[in-house]
């Protein structure tokens, strides 16, 4: 049996497309979830399609970074399923297949050169960071809380709870904003 797993990283993104390309591909069953991809042990929709995957089954991705951000995630989970007897397959690499040889040559390959790609990518941001730091355009994350507002509230006699849910903020905060 075909198993698909589908996954994007932020709950304003869409499932659908891979939903549909994974059903076409002949998965009788679809696991998907919004969740970030650095930790395979957080996703519970993998987990959970790897519980259900029998010796003889495969699981199926629409890209291998859907799958495994990282080098060491990717041959854990490879590990994982083939003690399970369990293959994987991925649509967009399509030699990306763990049931023959070359396929599973052909994902060592491409998992390390999508480590390396995070790896650049993460090196790039901090040095785009460092410089707009250093030029001075980088200022961090504005306030969110506004501090004065929140002495005012005080001051009429209101409750560190209820200011905390007329603004919209946690508790530890209004009490952070009074002791500032």
């Amino acid at each position: 049996m075909l198993i698909g797993y589908a996954r994007v990283s932020t709950t304003g993104q869409d499932l659908t497309v891979q939903g549909e390309a994974l059903r076409a591909a002949g998965c009788e069953q679809v696991y998907a979830e919004k969740k970030s991809g650095r930790q395979a042990a957080d996703r519970l929709a993998l987990n959970d399609a790897i519980k259900a995957a029998r010796a003889g089954d495969i699981i199926v991705v629409t890209r291998l970074d859907r799958f495994a951000r990282s080098t060491q995630d990717l041959h854990n989970l490879l590990a994982t399923l083939e003690g399970k007897g369990v293959g994987f397959r991925c649509l967009a690499q399509a030699g990306v297949d763990t049931t023959t040889p070359t396929g599973k040559l052909t994902l060592a390959i491409l998992g390390a050169v999508a480590s390396f790609e995070a790896d650049l990518r993460a090196e790039r941001q901090a040095e785009g960071i460092a410089r707009a730091k250093q030029e001075g355009r980088y200022k961090g994350r504005s306030a969110s809380i506004d501090y004065a507002k929140v002495r005012k509230l005080h001051g009429q006699g209101i409750s560190p709870t209820e200011i905390a849910g007329l603004l919209g903020i946690g508790r530890t905060s209004v009490y952070r904003a009074l002791a500032a």
